[in-house]
């Protein structure tokens, strides 16, 4: 039995003033699955989230959430999905139970039934000792447990979370993760948008790349390795001055054309150097062997899988974190 679809985008465009933020994205979500629309800073991915959950309207192109078209039923979008945006949506002067409590009356709980809920969704994310806390007193961790707790109150059966963990330090990134992870194994369908490619491997089932508003490549995150092809060579050498010759060495080993293909990446500061490995440990002598007529001292050597680092810098040209160069960021997409 074919996989039915939760969320449908077909052809979607959006412009703000002279800026195109979305050039006709197509990408479907399954239901029960998770996709992770993986992209950096301006690509487009909050523009997306924020058409999907009715805030904007496209300029062009049409999307269904949960077999309701969004532009047609608003109002039963809303109802049937949850929405954690980039920053938390919580009233810090209320306690994290009062604030639960607020929203649940809002989803039109009775006070009893938002109540029994906020009590049973601060039991699930840890916040049972800082239920009686104001927020202003929570951590940014915390803040973001309970911003995710607020948009489950009504056990939505769509979810979208707009870079949840943005700003967080690993330990409450990491603790996002375990909660992102229940709420996966409990059948939601989750659309997760990050710029973050160790998340987007962690989490989602399929991902969808966007960068400067189309979709440039989707699949597995296997299937997205697979298509940077081959193992990769990364040496750290003991000083910087090497790396040009360690570079040359390494082209003479793996060829031009499989260096063309997959690109360097050069990490100055670290003195490192990876390229495309398409020979992978059989050619590993040769390698050394060319670095060391080269003259090059290494610090060290290992050859791996390519990450999705590596997948973004060969699809895009450049690396997730540095934008997408045309002046559109994600908060001005947020205020239009």
């Amino acid at each position: 039995m074919a996989q039915r679809n939760a969320v449908i985008v077909e052809g979607l465009t959006k412009s703000f003033g002279k800026t195109r933020a979305l050039e006709g994205i197509d990408f479907t979500v399954g239901e029960g699955s998770v996709v992770g629309l993986l992209g950096p800073n301006g690509a487009g991915k909050t523009t997306t989230v924020r058409i999907l959950t009715t805030l904007i309207k496209p300029d062009g192109g049409r999307a269904e959430v949960a077999g309701i078209d969004v532009l047609k039923h608003p109002e039963q979008v809303r109802a049937r999905i949850g929405l954690t945006g980039q920053y938390a949506a919580v009233d810090e002067i209320l306690t994290g139970r009062e604030n639960l409590i607020m929203f649940g009356q809002l989803y039109r709980l009775t006070h009893a039934s938002a109540k029994r809920r906020a009590d049973e969704l601060l039991e699930r994310f840890e916040l049972t000792d800082a239920a009686n806390r104001t927020v202003k007193t929570y951590s940014g961790g915390m803040r973001r447990r309970l911003d995710l707790a607020a948009s489950l109150l009504v056990t939505p059966p769509v979810l979208f979370l707009d870079e949840p963990t943005t700003g967080l330090d690993p330990r409450s990134r990491n603790g996002m993760w375990e909660v992102i992870g229940d709420l996966i194994k409990d059948g939601t369908t989750v659309l997760l948008t990050t710029q973050y490619l160790e998340e987007a491997d962690q989490l989602a089932n399929r991902i969808v790349v966007i960068d400067r508003g189309k979709v440039i490549a989707q699949g597995t995150a296997n299937e997205l390795k697979n298509q940077v092809g081959g193992e990769r060579l990364e040496i750290t050498v003991p000083h910087g001055t090497d790396l040009e010759r360690a570079e040359s060495a390494l082209i003479n080993t793996a060829g031009q054309a499989a260096l063309d293909e997959g690109g360097v990446q050069i990490d100055p500061v670290n003195w490192r150097l990876t390229v495309p490995f398409p020979a992978g440990a059989k050619g590993l002598p040769v390698a050394v062997r060319q670095l060391d007529e080269a003259g090059v001292t290494l610090a060290d050597l290992a050859l791996r899988r390519p990450t999705l680092d590596d997948v973004f810098l060969t699809l895009t040209g450049h690396a997730a974190e540095e934008g997408n160069g045309n002046g559109l960021k994600e908060d001005s997409e947020k205020a239009a």
